[in-house]
């Protein structure tokens, strides 16, 4: 695909599933450095599957994807180890290892890269110490998940995927089983996230909400076809209208 700027780009992607299934069809997109880029549609829409491709998980049958200036599927193992690395991702469910705690959780990215030594079991204390103050749990470094509240755990969750300083920070659902006054919080990290740390954050959600909160701009995915990109107006409307025209109405400009 022709070489671009921006952290992720997709060109005329498509991707279809053993079977038959079609997942996207001829989407192309590209998310600029450093803004809080919404994908939202409704289930089926093709959000996970984006995901898988923006992760290497996945190779797109028609089309190219191009991130952080390489395409994942086009790498051997160990390229694609580091590309990941400058990755972070949330996942809906958090998954949180039960038998480590607060501070064992968030460091597990950095020893996966195999670090060793004093220096570098220093270097890593201070990773931790360091995520877990931005998140505002320094003080519950040596609690367990089961400890923890909902709104804690994904707190951590978004440390962990942190940790590692990502140039991109990819968000499946970050607040879809949690309450308003917790949403809140986990939203100002994401801003925080990118303003301080400069991370290009990809928000996949349903809720229209969340984006009118958090994104500069938004894709809406019907049936696997991306239909529309919209910068995002803060302001909100009601109505019976569909899921599209509803999402242009009260988060486009």
């Amino acid at each position: 695909m022709p070489p671009s700027d921006a952290p992720i780009a997709l060109r005329g992607v498509g991707v279809t599933y053993p079977g038959g299934t079609r997942a996207l069809t001829d989407v192309d997109l590209e998310i600029r450095s450093g803004e809080i880029f919404g994908v939202i549609g409704e289930s089926g829409a093709g959000k996970s599957t984006l995901l898988s491709l923006l992760t290497g998980e996945m190779a797109p049958s028609e089309g190219g994807v191009a991130v952080l200036g390489a395409d994942p599927t086009a790498l051997d193992p160990v390229a694609l180890r580091a590309l990941r690395r400058r990755i972070g991702v949330v996942f809906q469910g958090v998954h949180l290892l039960a038998n480590r705690t607060v501070r064992q959780n968030v460091a597990l990215p950095l020893q996966l890269r195999g670090r060793r030594g004093r220096a570098d079991s220093a270097a890593r204390r201070d990773l931790v110490a360091d995520v877990l103050r931005f998140v505002g749990l320094d003080g519950r470094a040596d609690a367990y998940p089961a400890q923890l509240s909902g709104g804690q755990r994904q707190r951590i969750g978004i440390a962990r995927a942190l940790v590692a300083r990502p140039d991109i920070l990819l968000c499946d659902e970050p607040t879809s089983s949690l309450d308003a006054g917790t949403t809140d919080g986990v939203l100002a990290l994401l801003r925080e996230a990118r303003d301080q740390f400069g991370t290009t954050v990809v928000v996949v959600t349903h809720d229209l909400a969340v984006v009118r909160r958090v994104c500069d701009r938004v894709a809406l995915f019907e049936a696997g076809r991306l239909r529309d990109i919209l910068s995002v107006r803060p302001d909100t409307g009601h109505g019976t209208e569909s899921y599209l025209d509803r999402a242009r109405r009260e988060l486009g400009t």
